[in-house]
């Protein structure tokens, strides 16, 4: 993880970390061979850092961890699924420019 500012989220801690959260949680499915995923990083890390405070930024390795994608359908990745008060309120899949994440965020804060 390049920023301090991006939390992991594991299958473990899912429940209590991002449902539980108490602002938005942005939560990036990933994996290390992941081409993709790689490009995107380091804007999922501008926007943790940028939305700090507002907006609580995960990265789950889907590798690692099979429960949460399997119950959320995530199929490709990346995906980004955006949580608010533990529901799930948007989703985008592919690696998509900063834009958009910034447009899904600012629905939710």
């Amino acid at each position: 993880m390049a920023s301090e500012n991006v939390k992991e989220a594991t299958d473990q801690n899912f429940q209590t970390d991002v449902l539980g959260s108490d602002k938005p949680a942005l939560v990036d499915f990933w994996a290390v061979w992941c081409g993709p995923c790689r490009a995107i990083s380091p804007i999922i890390d501008e926007i943790a850092t940028e939305q700090a405070g507002k907006v609580n930024v995960f990265k789950m390795n889907v590798d690692e961890n099979s429960q949460i994608p399997a119950k959320y359908g995530v199929r490709s990745i990346p995906t980004i699924l955006l949580f608010k008060n533990g529901e799930l309120v948007d989703q985008l899949v592919g690696a998509v420019p900063k834009g958009d994440l910034e447009t899904i965020i600012n629905k939710a804060v």
